[in-house]
């Protein structure tokens, strides 16, 4: 049994949003938001092919979360839900993860948009999205089905899922 995990960021993540109080609900609310993920040097080799793909999916640190509870009162609803049926950022292991549209790479920065992600946040991985892997059809989304409409109506042209 493994007792604790480390992992070494591999870039830090630019963006517009300096409060998480501004930061849009899902990267699908945050269309036309733009930022820049610097790759550390000893990364930049991995992005060799990256800037074949058109979107990529960031695991990432949430750095400024203090410690959660295990029932927590999500942004779309006024009642208690158990944090692994949530989005809460307030996690056992804040970890986040978005997926986002990547515009050009430049050395080794990425340049990204419709990111949901506070600026200074420490990435942990990047993988590129593919629909045909990445995409599901689903036959339930729990206690979303009544809250999905809140969300924004900005969302991405579709491509996404099919």
């Amino acid at each position: 049994m493994v007792d604790s995990l480390t992992y070494k960021p591999i870039g830090i993540v630019h963006s517009p949003f300096k409060d998480p109080k501004n930061i849009p609900i899902q990267a699908a609310a945050s269309t036309g938001a733009k930022g820049t993920i610097e790759i550390y040097v000893e990364y930049a080799e991995g992005l060799v092919d990256l800037e074949g793909f058109s979107h990529i999916m960031l695991l990432y640190h949430f750095h400024l979360v203090k410690a959660g509870s295990l029932m927590v009162k999500p942004f779309l609803d006024d009642k208690l839900h158990g944090v692994f049926a949530t989005r809460a950022p307030a996690r056992p292991n804040p970890i986040g993860i978005s997926t986002v549209k990547l515009t050009r790479i430049e050395g080794n920065t990425l340049h990204i948009q419709d990111l949901d992600i506070i600026d200074g946040t420490p990435l942990i991985d990047i993988k590129p999205y593919v629909p045909e892997f990445d995409c599901r059809k689903t036959d339930k989304i729990g206690w979303f089905t009544e809250k999905i409409n809140k969300l924004s109506s900005t969302r991405d042209d579709g491509r996404f899922c099919k």
